[in-house]
């Protein structure tokens, strides 16, 4: 059973940081995109972050312009979990987080392809104050 389980959200205030954490278990395929989303009420779920491993190259890493610059996501090696570091928070940051894994296998369609994803974390709310 694959189960994703996302933590770290919290409440803070314009320009500070915080780091999510997402542990992933009972999956370990890497050659699909690993993503982290966002959604406010009323809106769709957009991709703000993903990775995606190859056979012989390195975790590969895509963002938004939202957050480009700002949000960092990695894979701790040998293990299965991932992170989302993000600094310089605005406002309009706020969201629920979602982590997702099994996404699309081209890097270029892991932001954009949302319903190509097969496994979902329950969430965790980022909120950014001015």
């Amino acid at each position: 059973q694959v189960q994703l389980v996302e933590s770290g959200g919290d409440s803070v205030q314009a320009g500070g940081s915080l780091r999510l954490s997402c542990v992933v278990s009972g999956y370990s395929n890497s050659r699909n995109c690993m993503g982290w989303f966002r959604q406010v009420p009323g809106k769709e779920r957009e991709g703000v972050a993903a990775g995606l491993a190859g056979p012989y190259s390195p975790f590969a890493t895509y963002y938004s312009d939202s957050v480009k610059g700002r949000f960092t996501m990695s894979q701790e090696k040998g293990s299965n979990t991932v992170y989302l570091q993000m600094d310089r928070l605005k406002p309009e940051d706020t969201a629920m987080y979602f982590c997702a894994a099994g996404g699309p296998s081209a890097g270029s369609r892991c932001l954009s392809r949302v319903n190509e994803y097969d496994y979902w974390g329950q969430g965790t709310q980022v909120t950014v104050s001015s």
